[in-house]
């Protein structure tokens, strides 16, 4: 459930005073903690420079007191990270004595707010009052009774440091928390989607089964020969698409082979001998093409590409395999009608399937392009459509692997059948 937040409410709660600047250190926020601490109406703080604003009035004699700070803003706008001024003196206008003065320690962080460019487009100013932290480290003083600055600073230094490093543990403990429920959300919608899938899909063939078992049992004129020939199809797309579920849930929950160093080429080789194809095969290969990878999922994503292919063509296939660094491509090529570019995208949903597609191809299960572009993307891949002048072309692309076999001249174009 999505909630609006009221930032600025939000900002103004704050227990720190927060001031947001503009590149020119111009006050263009400033909230209730900081008005409190200043002492003044947002109207005289607001529109000011930062260091008219700043909290506390200076009797104007060290007015290089704050030059820290406009060092440390000036490092936020050069570098576009955050900055840190452990202490910052001044000499505060005591409120219940006019014309008396006294000491007041500020510890100050300044955090950039970027663009979409990467340039900073608000500073963030926190000033938070560490007087009491001062005034109980004057514990260490010299035979004077004065405060040991070199002390003092360690002190307020290393105060900064530890709350710097809470805070850093802090994030990351908040990052890994946020990644951790953005997986396991991710997690419950793929599951969520893999069995409203397995459902839908699984109704069709069992439709068919359970209207044919009927017509059968009601109608004894049947012819049952007809019959059992159109139930064993119904029941081969039914074990299709049980085949085809049980791949997508070991996708998602098995943990995925290791990869091992193999030439894409011969892999297709070895493929297309061993389950040669009922099209016309037309071949183009490059050698090498190393990938990294597993032998078993990618020769899936072979068949299925042909398989798809097959359900589609005209006359032929194409297979194409090229070294096109950095990537390794495999191409399949029919000259079928081909897929219109609206389509090309969605072709790869799970169970989408075109209209002019339904009613010229009853086979498929509808997961297998899916399945096919899961693998690549496990390898850190990428499978789509393309362009073709005839037919449908269907691209794998796969990083290139290391290898130390030899170049080899591209051997001429084979056919087979």
């Amino acid at each position: 459930m999505q909630t609006d937040v009221d930032y600025e409410a939000v900002f103004n709660s704050l227990f720190a005073p927060f001031v947001v600047l503009t590149p020119d250190l111009v006050v263009a926020a400033a909230n209730e903690a900081y008005l409190r601490a200043t002492g003044r109406s947002r109207d005289e703080v607001v529109g000011r420079p930062i260091f008219a604003a700043f909290p506390g009035v200076s009797n104007g004699t060290n007015a290089e007191e704050l030059e820290p700070v406009r060092a440390s803003l000036e490092r936020v706008l050069t570098k576009h990270t955050s900055d840190v001024v452990p202490l910052v003196r001044r000499e505060v206008e005591r409120s219940d004595r006019p014309g008396e003065y006294e000491e007041r320690y500020w510890h100050v962080v300044n955090v950039p707010v970027l663009d979409k460019d990467g340039d900073v487009r608000f500073i963030v100013n926190r000033c938070e009052d560490i007087t009491s932290l001062v005034r109980a480290a004057r514990g260490d003083r010299d035979g004077n009774g004065e405060v040991r600055p070199d002390e003092l600073h360690r002190q307020i230094f290393a105060h900064a440091r530890e709350l710097a490093g809470v805070s850093a543990r802090l994030k990351h403990a908040y990052r890994q928390e946020q990644q951790t429920v953005s997986a396991l959300q991710e997690a419950i919608e793929q599951q969520q989607r893999f069995l409203f899938d397995a459902t839908h899909d699984l109704r069709t063939p069992i439709t068919a089964l359970l209207t044919e078992l009927e017509v059968a049992l009601t109608e004894p004129d049947t012819d049952l020969r007809k019959t059992l020939i159109k139930l064993h199809r119904d029941v081969e797309r039914l074990n299709s698409i049980v085949n085809d579920l049980l791949t997508l849930a070991r996708l998602y929950a098995a943990q995925p082979p290791s990869p091992e160093l193999f030439d894409l080429t011969e892999l297709v080789e070895h493929e297309l001998e061993a389950h040669p194809p009922a099209t016309k095969v037309i071949t183009h290969f490059e050698r090498p093409a190393p990938v990294r990878a597993s032998r078993v999922r990618l020769a899936r994503v072979l068949s299925n590409l042909i398989a798809n292919a097959e359900r589609h063509t005209s006359s032929k296939i194409e297979i194409v395999v090229t070294a096109d660094p950095p990537d390794a491509v495999l191409e399949v090529i029919d000259d079928g009608p081909g897929i219109p570019p609206a389509d090309r995208e969605r072709i790869f949903h799970r169970l989408y399937r075109r209209r002019d597609a339904e009613s010229a191809d009853s086979g498929g299960s509808g997961f297998g392009l899916s399945i096919a572009r899961e693998i690549a993307q496990g390898y850190g891949g990428h499978l789509y459509a393309a362009d073709h002048p005839t037919g449908a072309r269907f691209v794998l692309r796969l990083p290139l692997a290391a290898s130390a076999e030899p170049s080899a001249s591209r051997p001429p174009e084979k056919t087979s059948s």
